[in-house]
């Protein structure tokens, strides 16, 4: 979505769902094909093959009797179960509705909600969605087919926007709720991860699913630009404030606080045992996609990290 591709936003729900299906399906390198574990490998429930270790491999997964054999560190395989349950918990709150490059951090959230949904459709696959907003936190049960992986997508184009000031369900409230699923799965979380209270129960889903962690960032949530006296509104009070961005040291230390602030998002995700996969709204969303698909083939292949 570049130049004047115009963004999910200001397309209709059908015109949207079609952009994305084709984003997915029609993918000359074929790197978007394939099942559940080239988009999160972890543990199947059957045992393949060994390999040798490499750095950043799960050592729960060591192969002891090889190890011994060989003297070489060496780790198990296993296959992927053949049916997978996938949730996308989709973050649609206030601070969602934000973007200064590409598009909207709403937009490449269901971006990359709907590379969820196709690299795991396969058949026997179900898909589900918690989607929060303002009205409470909806739904939609796991279901098989196209259709319906179409309709969840759809309900997140559709989701209403926040206004500021009004109470709305957050991420936190999404992830408790997974405590009702009735099976482990994959679950995906896309959110900008700028509210609190999200580290706990995110580390309490980790323990009965594989959890990809999918964070959406803006550049003006990085850096400032210098252009003199700025209003900026906070999207979840309304609150505004004028920022007189020409002060270097002032842009610095945005700078700085935004560096850490993402540290430690990071550190909070990845100390919850959740995959973390970092797009942005000025980047080209797809390939980055790609490359982390990539880089999860070759790690279940023994290839470098």
């Amino acid at each position: 979505m570049s130049g004047t591709t115009p963004t999910l936003h200001e397309l209709t729900p059908e015109q949207a769902l079609k952009h994305l299906e084709l984003i997915f399906t029609r993918r000359p390198d074929g790197l978007l094909q394939g099942d559940h574990a080239s988009l999160l490998p972890g543990p199947g429930s059957e045992v393949s093959e060994t390999r040798p270790y490499v750095v950043g491999d799960d050592v729960r997964r060591m192969d002891w009797n090889a190890t011994a054999r060989t003297t070489v560190p060496h780790v198990r395989l296993t296959l992927a179960d053949r049916e997978l349950t996938t949730w996308i918990v989709l973050d649609t709150s206030a601070s969602m509705d934000f973007g200064t490059a590409r598009m909207e951090k709403r937009d490449l959230a269901v971006g990359a909600a709907a590379a969820v949904a196709f690299l795991t459709e396969r058949a026997g696959n179900r898909l589900g969605a918690q989607i929060t907003g303002p009205h409470g936190i909806q739904r939609i049960p796991p279901r098989t087919g196209r259709h319906h992986m179409l309709t969840i997508l759809r309900a997140a184009l559709e989701r209403p926007r926040v206004n500021a000031g009004v109470p709305e369900h957050t991420l936190a409230d999404a992830l408790v709720a997974l405590r009702a699923l009735p099976a482990r799965g994959l679950v995906a979380v896309v959110s900008d991860f700028l509210e609190t209270g999200w580290e706990r129960p995110l580390r309490i889903a980790t323990r009965r699913h594989q959890v990809l962690a999918i964070e959406t960032v803006d550049p003006r949530e990085l850096e400032l630009p210098d252009v003199g006296l700025l209003t900026v509104v906070d999207p979840e009070t309304g609150r505004r404030r004028d920022i007189p961005t020409h002060a270097r040291r002032l842009r610095e230390r945005y700078a700085a606080a935004a560096l850490e602030q993402r540290a430690v998002i990071k550190q909070s995700i990845r100390r919850a045992g959740a995959a973390h996969l970092r797009l942005r709204t000025d980047r080209d969303w797809v390939k980055d996609v790609v490359r982390y698909v990539e880089d999860q083939r070759r790690r279940a292949g023994g290839g470098a990290a």
